[in-house]
């Protein structure tokens, strides 16, 4: 067990996917496997239909790569099922000069 539980948050940038329960359930049940495996204790997992919050028990770095492969994962589950990303895709720079 690590120092302190620190918390990490998914959120999608339109819409709310996770309102659908089957996409949240999916997510929820992603983010235990990759605690199981990943040896993470996952302490609470809080969604409302844009975002999810999981309390992890791990630094802020394992957080962050545990995030990562959260979205990774899910990410490619949704846009194989609908074509669209569950996530959204990040506005660069380049966005912003367009």
């Amino acid at each position: 067990m690590s120092d302190a539980v620190t918390s990490i948050t998914l959120r999608a940038l339109e819409g709310t996917p996770l309102a659908d329960p089957n996409i949240r359930d999916l997510v929820v049940a992603t983010a235990n496997s990759i605690g199981e495996r990943n040896n993470v204790a996952v302490h609470a997992i809080r969604s409302d239909g844009q975002a999810i919050t999981i309390d992890l028990d791990a630094p802020k770095l394992v957080a962050l790569g545990f995030a990562a492969e959260l979205r990774r994962v899910t990410d490619r589950w949704y846009r194989n099922k609908t074509g669209r990303s569950l996530w959204g895709e990040p506005r660069t720079s380049r966005d912003d000069d367009e």
